[in-house]
Parts: C-alpha cells; structure tokens; sequence
C-alpha cells in the first residue's frame, strides 16, 4: 500500500474517529426518566433500552477505528489480523476499520452465530 493510499485512510479513520467520539459522549438518551403513566415508563424502558445498544455498537465500532489506526502508525494496516493476508482494497474502501479479509470475516462471523469464542478472543486481544 503506498504512503498516499495510506494517508487517504488515516484521514477517513481520524474523521470517523471525531464523529464517534462526540456520539459516544452524548449520553442524553439513555438517562432515566420517571413517569406517572406506566404505559410511559414503558416507552421511555424501550427507548433506553435501543439508545443503549446503539451506544453499545458505537462504542464497538470506535474501539475497531482506533485499533485500525494503530494498525497504520505500527505499519501492519491492510492485512489481516487471522491469516496475514492482504486486505482487498475495495474491502478496505467500503470498511476502513476492517480487521480481517472477506474470507476470515466470514468466518469470524460463522463462529459467532455458532457460539465459538475463537475469533472474539482474537478481536479482543486486537483492539
């Protein structure tokens, strides 16, 4: 990958690194709120409930933006985490933060569905 390239991602990395840090500190969503309607209660439980999981996937994709930003400065960016394979460019493209190949990925993702903690612990130990 040349510099250029690399730069290219660095920049698109730092920049969705901004955006997630300002969404992850917003926290208004997800404060308790009381009601005297307990139909209200409800709404306001389920409304919590998503605000939290959508903090939760937020928080998630900003530990693997910072992990793919430490890829680039110690110079491993682009290649796979399993397999040590280079990352396609268009993968890359479309997920900059990608720390697996399309095949590996793949896998991971089937592991997880099945319940085998194999690549989790490497995603992990990655971020």
């Amino acid at each position: 990958m040349t510099k250029t390239e690399l730069n290219k991602f660095k920049k698109i990395l730092e920049n969705k690194q901004e955006e997630l840090e300002r969404i992850v500190r917003n926290r208004d969503a997800i404060t308790i709120e009381k009601s005297a309607d307990a139909l209200d209660e409800v709404q306001h439980a389920a409304e919590r409930e998503l605000a939290i999981r959508n903090l939760d996937r937020e928080s998630n994709l900003l530990r693997n933006v910072r992990s793919a930003l430490r890829r680039i400065e110690e110079g491993s960016f682009g290649t796979c985490l399993h397999c040590e394979e280079e990352i396609s460019p268009k993968r890359l493209a479309a997920v900059p933060w990608a720390p697996y190949c399309i095949q590996c990925q793949e896998q991971a993702d089937r592991n997880q569905d099945e319940g085998n903690e194999m690549f989790e612990d490497i995603l992990v130990n990655a971020a």
